[in-house]
């Protein structure tokens, strides 16, 4: 009997460590799963979004919204940018504002967005965007964008900090199947964390 006692003590072992590694692997999975599938986070690495997100800003971002649904004037979306350098291929995950949805003109005149004619209301824009003392190079960056029209499957994104975005005034609209999702918190820094 005494030799028995060991053996059960050792099988009890054996099984919690099975447990444990099932636990720890379908952990992984399931983390690895959520991140490639519904929701990841990305780091803010420059201005262009300010006074939205500043750098050094994390938010989540749902990469489910535009599988199910469309995107919204208004949305803060990550998106891949293409860029062909030579015979390299790279990618690169930009933040910006929907403005511009499939079909319409977008036209921007000094500074002032228009879509299908009618002025675009943005109350997400910082003072500095809005002071129209200031030159318009000053208030909005690169200038004026003559009539664009949205394809089928494209939208316009614009940074909210128009002087420092690099955005669709410069690379023009973007299909919509680059979306990677849309923000929809900022996590960090704590005193920062809000819903966008």
């Amino acid at each position: 009997m005494s030799d028995a006692a060991p053996d059960l003590r050792r099988a009890a072992w054996l099984k919690q460590v099975r447990e444990w590694l099932f636990v720890i692997v379908a952990a992984v999975f399931i983390a690895m799963a959520l991140r490639t599938f519904v929701v990841q986070q990305f780091y803010i690495a420059g201005p262009s979004m300010e006074v939205t997100l500043f750098g050094d800003d994390r938010v989540l971002v749902n990469k489910l919204s535009y599988r199910f649904g469309s995107p919204s004037r208004g949305d803060v979306i990550v998106f891949d940018r293409i860029t062909l350098n030579g015979d390299t291929v790279q990618h690169d995950d930009l933040i910006k504002r929907v403005i511009g949805l499939p079909g319409e003109t977008i036209t921007i005149a000094d500074c002032v967005v228009s879509i299908n004619g009618t002025v675009l209301d943005e109350p997400w824009l910082g003072d500095q965007e809005l002071d129209s003392t200031l030159e318009p190079g000053l208030r909005c960056g690169s200038g004026d964008v003559g009539p664009t029209t949205m394809g089928d499957n494209e939208v316009f994104l614009i940074g909210d900090n128009r002087p420092m975005s690099f955005d669709s005034r410069m690379f023009g609209p973007v299909d919509i199947d680059l979306i990677v999702g849309r923000a929809v918190v900022v996590i960090w820094p704590p005193s920062s964390m809000s819903t966008l």
